[in-house]
């Protein structure tokens, strides 16, 4: 894989709750579900050439998969990791696709 292909699959989904919205509107951050593998000067170029922004800074959390029962048998979430990006001050990034 190259580069530039590694770097476009680094960035899996935006993860959506009620504390990324929060940091969102406070803090200029940004959280995105990552690839287990990524590294955190791999998640900043990500980021920078998928939005076109500038990233101040990344901070990544190793998110353990809670235990669940699933009727009468065990189960569990997967893991996952998350990165939190703080944009630089005056950037911004529009999950919503208008045009503003």
């Amino acid at each position: 894989m190259s580069g530039k292909e590694r770097l476009m699959s680094v960035l899996l989904a935006p993860h959506v709750s009620e504390k990324a919205a929060f940091v969102s509107e406070r803090a200029n951050q940004f959280v995105f579900r990552v690839r287990p593998d990524a590294t955190k000067p791999e998640i900043k170029a990500a980021v920078e050439l998928m939005f076109e922004v500038k990233v101040d800074s990344v901070q990544v959390v190793n998110v353990e998969g809670k235990a669940k029962r699933f009727g009468n048998r065990a189960g569990r979430r997967s893991d996952f990791k998350k990165a939190y990006v703080r944009l630089a001050a005056g950037q911004t990034i529009d999950f919503t696709g208008t045009a503003g």
